[in-house]
């Protein structure tokens, strides 16, 4: 049974908390204009600028999620010596990060999604347009040799660790053994993988996503039933203890070692507004959860309302302790 007093108290205890964010950082950055009226050169729509913001994405969004929930983000990663990496770590400066251990690697591009955004002074804005400025470290590339150093260090100091892999050649096997190596025992560490989940054993949770676990198991999964027994078998050949598969509008279903599978409700309504970086803030909160103490259920429970909360704002968000704890008020299956 799922009591809202020891959720409170797990949020509480969030503060302080060190978790190693172990990834891929990506610039989120949106391109905002108003329709001005449709191009004479080609049927497209012009555009009047009207600004441009910068926010995490990817692994870093993770980042700002710890941070944003009151844990202290230890940052493992790589961006370039380019203007949106400037632009990223004067982003998580901005939030109280310490980005000292985030590697600015000369001649790499840092990551960037670039989404232009158009609206009406009276009506909300979309996405119109995107593009992706992307670049991948090679698995021989001698920078990633800095990044295992990076790991050896910060690993001691952490109490939980959030790998976040977007297939940009940052995470691998060799970093994840690294990090375990200097974690200190019985430290959580959980992984999402957009690409490689499967390969990416040694660790004590995942979070994919419904996509990612149907491209896992090979086939559609339409149930409850099929969810949870794909879930089960990726979790057993990943070898860890549990497994969070987010769902979208249908919540999160939980199957961990030697326990019947969990179905949590989606938290709030299942009409979103944005699901851009929901699976990074799942990630953070679990990943905070397990380092302030919380069960597997229970770090579940609070990841499932953090990725609540985010889908009902615009663009790449972050949630709080406030709100965390309005959600656990407020959540209809939870229990006093």
């Amino acid at each position: 049974m799922l009591e809202r007093s020891r959720l409170h108290a797990i949020v509480d205890a969030f503060s302080g908390c060190r978790v190693v964010l172990y990834g891929d950082l990506v610039l989120d950055r949106f391109v905002l204009g108003a329709p001005k009226r449709i191009s004479r050169e080609a049927p497209v729509i012009i555009l009047r600028f009207e600004g441009q913001r910068d926010l995490p994405g990817g692994g870093a969004n993770a980042l700002a999620n710890i941070a944003s929930l009151g844990g202290t983000p230890l940052p493992v990663g790589v961006v370039g010596d380019d203007e949106p990496g400037q632009a990223l770590l004067a982003s998580l400066r901005a939030r109280g990060i310490d980005v000292g251990s985030i590697l600015i690697a000369p001649g790499f591009r840092t990551v960037t999604k670039v989404r232009v955004v158009a609206g009406g002074p009276s009506s909300l804005k979309h996405q119109v347009a995107r593009y992706d400025i992307e670049d991948r470290l090679a698995a021989n590339d001698r920078r990633l040799r800095r990044v295992l150093a990076t790991l050896a260090t910060v690993g001691a100091q952490a109490a939980a660790a959030a790998v976040s892999d977007y297939g940009y050649g940052t995470v691998g096997r060799a970093g994840i053994t690294a990090l375990r190596a200097a974690m200190p025992a019985g430290a959580p560490m959980i992984v999402d993988s957009r690409f490689a989940l499967a390969s990416l054993v040694g660790v004590d949770g995942a979070t994919p996503n419904l996509e990612e676990l149907v491209a896992a198991a090979g086939r559609e999964l339409l149930t409850d039933n099929d969810v949870a027994s794909a879930a089960e078998a990726l979790r057993r050949s990943m070898g860890c203890r549990f497994l969070i598969a987010t769902r979208g509008s249908q919540g999160s279903t939980l199957v961990a070692e030697g326990q019947a599978a969990v179905h949590l409700p989606v938290y709030g309504s299942d009409q979103v507004a944005d699901v851009t970086g929901a699976g990074d803030t799942v990630l953070a909160a679990s990943a905070l959860a397990m380092a302030a103490g919380a069960s597997p259920l229970e770090a579940a429970t609070l990841a499932n309302l953090a990725g609540g909360i985010v889908v009902t704002k615009l663009g790449t968000a972050t949630a709080s302790p406030a709100e965390l704890h309005r959600a656990i008020d407020s959540a209809p299956f939870l229990h006093d």
